[in-house]
């Protein structure tokens, strides 16, 4: 069912059900080339809108994306609408695929016009008026987004920071490296846990530059929810700020595209409380996670189960992780 002509025919098959009145399907082609999901774009023309650009969010096989650690696209499906209906920008939910289908787990969601690459969105001259809103308007994203009420939701995974930081931990010890910048970062995150939980709200896990897109004015949707689960409101702000987000533009914390006071702004502003010390707790424990999902690519390119050459050079990216844990946990001024 992965080749192109076999995935046009079963759309085709379905398209009165993705939209009234659809008819064809045409222009199929893969956006990205993930092992675990795939995305592809399509025309689907109707009897009376015209061709609708769609795009289509699949697990190819029988393996759910839960066995991934993802919530899996059927509830990401959900979640979407649930955020949509309290004013997230996010693409509307056409279909939700049903075993019928012959298409695996996944959606059809609407196609959004736009810039996902964070290198370009931080840089490129065309986006000078969106940086100017674009930390506020993920504020306010964010917050609208935690505020979602939990009853009625799919069944999610609950993680707060000492869990994560287990879940981690044990990551690492798997790997079997030695990274002395990770265990004092590990060390640094046990003596600054948090010594209650925050009260749980819906995290959308993977809220980051590059996980956004971006037009001339600004956010106009937030994409890949298969991460969320329910947890501490403030891991999404820390893992906005990563460093690895900002690409190359290190001296603005969100994203490369804004400061802590507008992000805080957009945030308040939609009735979130922002917690400076989870934040910067969050921010450590996201630069962290992140050099350990590098660690984990140099492990399985070296180990021979993975020999795309794209994740041997993400793995020697676990270096870099380890300047930003230093700037963050070691004392100013300090050796």
């Amino acid at each position: 069912m992965d080749e192109p002509e076999a995935i046009a025919a079963a759309l085709q098959a379905i398209a009165a059900r993705i939209a009234p009145g659809g008819r064809t399907v045409d222009g199929l082609r893969r956006l990205s080339g993930g092992a675990s999901q795939q995305t592809w774009a399509f025309e689907l023309g109707t009897a009376g809108e015209g061709a609708l650009p769609l795009i289509l969010r699949r697990a190819p096989g029988v393996q759910s994306a839960r066995d991934h650690g993802s919530a899996g696209l059927a509830t990401e499906a959900a979640l979407i609408d649930a955020a949509r209906a309290l004013g997230v920008p996010a693409p509307a939910v056409c279909h939700v695929l049903q075993p019928a289908d012959g298409l695996g787990e996944g959606f059809v969601m609407a196609r959004i016009e736009g810039e996902t690459l964070g290198r370009r969105i931080v840089r490129d001259e065309r986006f000078e008026p969106a940086r100017r809103v674009l930390a506020r308007q993920c504020g306010q994203a964010l917050a609208k987004i935690h505020r979602v009420p939990l009853a009625g939701l799919p069944p999610l995974r609950r993680s707060g920071a000492r869990a994560e930081l287990d879940f981690q931990l044990a990551l690492h010890r798997g790997h079997g490296t030695a990274r002395p910048v990770f265990e004092a970062a590990f060390q640094w995150l046990r003596r600054h846990a948090p010594a209650t939980e925050a009260a749980p709200v819906l995290v959308h896990g993977d809220f980051r530059n590059g996980n956004l897109i971006v037009g001339e004015q600004g956010l106009r949707a937030v994409l890949d929810w298969e991460l969320a689960h329910i947890g501490d409101p403030m891991e999404d702000l820390g893992w906005l700020c990563v460093n690895a987000w900002r690409f190359g533009r290190d001296e603005l914390p969100v994203g490369g595209f804004g400061t802590l006071a507008e992000l805080f702004e957009g945030y308040t502003a939609e009735g979130g409380t922002v917690d400076t010390g989870r934040l910067r707790y969050w921010q450590v424990l996201g630069t962290l996670k992140w050099g350990i999902v590098c660690e984990a690519m140099a492990h399985a390119w070296l180990g021979g189960s993975e020999r795309e050459l794209e994740k041997a050079v993400i793995g020697r990216r676990a270096s870099e992780a380890e300047i930003d844990l230093l700037a963050l946990i070691a004392p100013q001024g300090g050796a």
